[in-house]
């Protein structure tokens, strides 16, 4: 078999926990190969509401091993209190395979990343102070902190003497906050090596011999296109990159095996934290009362709980968001959250200094663009509990349709409710 990429088309939070909860049904391994617990994937199932953030999204499936791949920000707390935490909710122990190879976000990188945001005030990158961008630069400046180097202890030791030589030159000096101590920063390692010993592997190998046999496995991805710190919305862009393209080097496998590239996008626009959102509804009435319809719990982030955003559909970001995820296919999420409107608006292009344009521009450009709107009828009715395309009302569908024309990416998926079943195949 192959791999099926489940990755965000926008800025983020388009649903695809969703889809890969749904789709992990009929596969054989769930992969996480980027990001870290800066984000979360909202659930719903027979087990209740989860929102995850460093567990795959098969947990719930007994017959997934779940792999958490080299290419992911590793918060070693916040992944035992996430597995306990569904456990205690009844959810049965999930098999959990851990890269060997996977960097381990450490508490500093939180307190640099929280120092740094209050340091650069009104000119901040909107960060979740979760520690991302001071982990992915460790990890490229090379004194990041592999999990197989817990198990050599001279070795840890001269490593850690080093980090801190450095780090407390930046606390200290930039930030004027306390030094690090080497030996409570070695403790705190001991603890981690602890914690997840049990679920360390050879992921890059499991995976190369789980395809050999013919197993199915999804790759699922954090955030969005818009995201990306090469093809988005550079610098308010997450630090690690969101694209389908990278799951083969963040989970360790031949990217020839990624044949079917599924790009969720909302039939709506949101997005958490700074950065141009062309799209964006400016009228604070308007934006609350699609921000209090959309999801199961409205539009507020998963992991931070701070409101999101919300604008219009934007076709030329979605359009631009399926061709750097290279997407086979579509999924069209919270599309019930519409039902409400007369009228929807839908940005069909941009403004640019006066010339109207299709595609999606860089950063310096994207902040000068203003959205040019087509406006469509509402179909003003709940569609929740529809399971079958024609049954939508005409409305809904030519809405669909529209959408589907304008990315030019096939919408194999409708999603009208936040459920795991509450979706429509086409």
């Amino acid at each position: 078999m192959s791999v099926r990429a489940i990755v965000g088309a926008n800025w983020g939070d388009e649903g695809k926990g969703k889809i890969t909860d749904l789709l992990a049904q009929k596969a054989d391994v769930v992969v996480r190969f980027q990001g870290g617990s800066n984000a979360g994937h909202t659930i719903i199932n027979q087990y209740g509401r989860f929102a995850l953030h460093l567990l795959p999204s098969g947990v719930f499936s007994k017959n997934i091993t779940n792999v958490i791949g080299n290419g992911v920000a590793f918060n070693v707390p916040a992944f035992t209190r996430e597995l306990k935490a569904i456990e205690e909710e009844g959810v049965p122990a999930p098999r959990i395979l851990v890269s060997d190879r996977v960097q381990l976000l450490m508490p500093y990188h939180i307190l640099q990343d929280t120092y740094e945001e209050a340091r650069l005030a009104g000119k901040a990158y909107g960060s979740t102070k979760s520690g991302i961008a001071p982990f992915y630069s460790d990890k490229f400046a090379k004194i990041g902190i592999q999990a197989c180097e817990l198990f050599d202890e001279e070795d840890l030791k001269e490593k850690v003497r080093n980090i801190c030589s450095i780090k407390n030159v930046l606390f200290q000096y930039l930030y004027h906050q306390p030094v690090l101590d080497p030996e409570e920063l070695l403790n705190t390692l001991h603890e981690y090596r602890e914690l997840i010993a049990p679920y360390l592997a050879d992921t890059g190998a499991f995976l190369t011999d789980a395809l050999r046999a013919g197993k199915t496995v999804l790759v699922e991805g954090q955030l969005g296109s818009l995201k990306d710190p090469d093809h988005g919305i550079y610098p308010m862009v997450t630090s690690s990159n969101t694209i389908a393209a990278y799951a083969a080097v963040g989970a360790g496998f031949p990217p020839y095996e990624i044949k079917d590239i599924t790009a969720v996008t909302k039939a709506y626009s949101s997005s958490v934290g700074g950065g141009v959102f062309v799209s964006e509804i400016l009228d604070p009435e308007k934006a609350e009362e699609l921000r209090k319809r959309g999801g199961d719990k409205g539009e507020y982030g998963a992991t931070t709980g701070r409101p999101r955003r919300v604008g219009w559909f934007d076709c030329v970001a979605t359009r631009y968001g399926m061709r750097v995820q290279g997407a086979t296919e579509a999924a069209l999420t919270v599309l019930d959250a519409l039902g409400y409107l007369d009228e929807i608006p839908v940005c069909v292009g941009y403004e640019l200094d006066g010339k109207e344009i299709q595609t999606f521009p860089t950063t310096p450009k994207l902040s000068r663009c203003k959205p040019v709107f087509k406006t469509l009828p509402g179909w003003k009715c709940d569609i929740r509990g529809i399971r079958n395309y024609e049954e939508l009302p005409e409305n809904c569908r030519r809405y669909v349709e529209f959408i589907e024309k304008e990315i030019g990416v096939p919408i194999k998926m409708v999603s009208n409710g936040p459920g795991r079943e509450e979706i429509i195949y086409r």
